[in-house]
């Protein structure tokens, strides 16, 4: 058995979500949703692999995604470079590479692309006026609508090729309504950009396709078909659909196997339950307990009470859950075997370089479907 904590991947089932999604979001005259997976979710090269056979494209935020995708074989016209906060060098590195597609959301951006990545296709990022997800990106990313439109015009005049606009709902968007609010403001975008004889090829609807954790999540055909009722109503026929899953096609694809460190009373009565992940080096989405896992042990079966979940390291702001009731078996000790669920998104790619001297999380890919 490995050392613990560490990650399993069952590639297998990133196959099937990945075919899941595209089935539902296939319109009846077989018009297809191009998936762009997004890497940082998990840049494991099995399952890098697995969706370029699939036909996946990629969105890439950094030259280390791009040269991880183009050591796998990954074709640089699959990739899009999809971080509106780039250095210029970056953009010359990638263009060298071929890469061909880029994201921006200021003009500033905008100008560095058409200088050193000249004809190349670009969606422009706004901030869509959605309600607020699960783990929300505030305001860092994103223009206004209308400054979306004047700068793909902008785009056009300098020589670049106009995808059209792109937004994000939001990491783990509980709300299906979120879509049809940005496919909305969308098409308002493709109807100026219309009169201004700029065809818009596509709409970027981003990701944050959710999934289940403690707390349910819509299904994905709920999501599916308020997606390509808006698509109808908003857009024109000939305009497609980009989406940019990460969490949908990885997170119920790994378990992340850990182990009880310790279990202590503290002075104010409560139950502490320490593993050896945390926030550091893993864990990092339980930030403000914004995603609440699912644990499994041993002694599942026994009676359970409330625990606060902390981390190993000496950090104060280490703790899993301390608002979020977590009901864990009151026969935990020390060395007893954790499994947290539907970790594979997020999990390795946020693990830290050895803080406190704890190791990044190490991940293993499994030929099984589970464990």
């Amino acid at each position: 058995m490995p050392e613990s904590p560490y990650l399993v991947i069952h590639p297998e089932r990133v196959r099937r979500n990945y075919r899941a999604l595209d089935a539902a979001l296939s319109t009846g005259d077989g018009a297809a949703t191009r998936i762009r997976f997004a890497v940082k979710a998990s840049p494991v090269p099995e399952i890098v692999r697995l969706l370029d056979e699939e036909g996946a494209e990629f969105d890439v935020a950094s030259i280390g995604e791009i040269d991880l995708c183009l050591g796998l074989g990954v074709s640089p016209q699959r990739l899009c470079y999809g971080n509106p906060i780039k250095k210029t060098a970056h953009i010359a590195r990638a263009y060298a590479l071929g890469v061909r597609r880029y994201a921006f959301d200021t003009e500033d951006d905008l100008l560095r692309i058409a200088e050193h990545a000249p004809g190349s296709e670009v969606e422009c990022r706004f901030l869509a006026s959605a309600p607020e997800s699960r783990t929300p990106f505030g305001t860092k990313f994103g223009c206004s609508p209308g400054e979306a439109f004047r700068l793909l015009v902008r785009a056009r005049d300098l020589g670049l090729v106009v995808a059209g606009p792109y937004f994000h709902v939001g990491s783990q968007q509980l709300d299906p309504t979120a879509w049809r609010i940005g496919i909305e403001q969308a098409g308002r975008i493709a109807e100026a950009l219309a009169d201004k004889d700029i065809a818009v090829n596509s709409v970027n609807i981003g990701g944050g396709l959710p999934i289940s954790y403690a707390d349910p999540a819509p299904a994905l055909g709920e999501i599916a078909a308020v997606v390509k009722h808006a698509a109808a109503e908003f857009l024109s026929g000939a305009t497609g659909l980009v989406v940019e899953p990460g969490r949908a096609l990885v997170g119920s694809a790994g378990t992340i196997h850990a182990e009880v460190v310790g279990v202590r009373t503290a002075p104010d009565g409560r139950r502490w339950v320490y593993l050896d992940i945390g926030r550091y080096n893993g864990m990092a989405e339980t930030e403000n307990e914004y995603i609440a896992y699912r644990f499994v042990t041993d002694r599942d079966g026994d009676p359970v009470d409330e625990a606060v979940v902390a981390g190993p390291t000496c950090d104060g702001d280490d703790v899993l859950y301390q608002r979020t009731r977590v009901l864990l078996p009151t026969t935990l000790r020390a060395g007893d075997r954790v499994r947290i669920l539907d970790t594979g998104a997020y999990t390795a790619s946020y693990s830290s370089v050895s803080f406190n001297g704890f190791p990044p999380l190490t991940v293993h890919v499994s030929g099984a479907e589970r464990e």
